[in-house]
């Protein structure tokens, strides 16, 4: 008899399915930086992360000095089971100071990169950084984006079917709707249909405790492809920016949990990746100190783990990366 109870309470632990808690969303989390330092930092290993950002100068096949660093980023990535998105961004972030870059110089360039970039095992590319916004020169030149979009398109194309290209990359401002309408009224349907990845940047949303940019970006493209993807290129937790963000550990730590919500919150609409910038923060050593610099690391710029970082661990248990 007892046997037969054993039997039986084995069975309802076979046929009980696993806890939805249990299971881990298969949205991808990475963390992004410009220093190769982090894959060697100890905090950072403790993380698993399998996917980082880095974004590189419209010119850098033609600066030395900018595919050097590029390059040693990368081959640290590798080394460290790292894959890596490159994201090209403008050679000057002043507000409206980017130089242009014509459609013919950008294809010259991008032909180039992404040959260079494909030997280093890339497969993950951007073609505009923050398209929207005033430190890029595409803030107001839709067209360029869009040729840029379609060159990056078929450089990747010809060498790997099977990479990605972030085609779009949106800043979660007001009007972002407005420049969205205006990049896919340039495109055919065919374009449209290639265009598989956009990229979101939401640390308004994120940093403000709202999504309402995030869901405007992500309604706004599936007027044009439901079947489009979302990857938050670039987000996470501000310890301080400007005004509008003293410094504030306590803060950025709570915040950090909204970066998850958001991305959990969107997933059947498409949100497959996140990337957190940055994972160190920044050195003090300016005329206004902590007050009114960009600063969402996840460390202190010698490596100690802020308490946002066991926020971001805590969550990311839940997470693929």
């Amino acid at each position: 008899m007892r046997s037969k109870i054993l039997i039986s309470l084995l069975a309802l632990f076979v046929l009980v399915p696993a806890s939805p808690a249990s299971a881990k969303s298969s949205i991808r989390v990475g963390v992004a930086d410009q220093s190769p330092a982090m894959f060697d930092n100890p905090s950072f290993k403790q993380l698993k992360i399998k996917r980082t950002r880095y974004f590189i100068p419209a010119d850098v096949m033609r600066d030395a000095a900018e595919l050097e660093k590029a390059t040693a980023f990368v081959t640290a990535a590798r080394r460290a089971g790292v894959s890596t998105l490159i994201h090209i961004s403008t050679s000057d972030l002043r507000d409206k100071r980017g130089p242009i870059v014509s459609p013919s110089r950008y294809r010259t360039d991008v032909n180039k990169l992404v040959v260079h970039f494909r030997r280093l095992g890339v497969r993950d590319f951007g073609a505009w950084n923050e398209v929207n916004h005033k430190t890029q020169e595409t803030w107001n030149r839709v067209g360029n984006a869009v040729s840029y979009y379609k060159s990056m398109y078929q450089a990747v194309r010809k060498r790997c079917k099977s990479c990605n290209v972030v085609g779009l990359d949106i800043l979660d401002q007001a009007g972002s709707d407005r420049y969205i309408r205006s990049f896919y009224a340039r495109l055919s349907r065919t374009w449209r249909t290639r265009l598989k990845v956009v990229g979101i940047h939401n640390y308004s949303d994120v940093n403000r405790s709202r999504s309402r940019g995030t869901k405007k970006i992500i309604d706004t493209v599936r007027r044009y492809n439901k079947r489009t993807k979302f990857w938050f290129t670039e987000t996470g937790a501000l310890a301080s920016f400007g005004r509008s963000f003293p410094y504030s550990e306590r803060r950025q730590a709570s915040r950090m949990r909204n970066m998850f919500t958001y991305a959990s919150r969107y997933k059947r609409l498409g949100v497959e990746r996140v990337y957190s910038y940055n994972f160190f923060g920044i050195e003090t050593n300016t005329s206004c100190g902590r007050r009114c610099q960009f600063d969402a690391g996840l460390v202190d710029p010698d490596g100690t783990p802020r308490p946002v970082f066991t926020t971001f661990k805590q969550k990311l248990a839940s997470y693929s990366r």
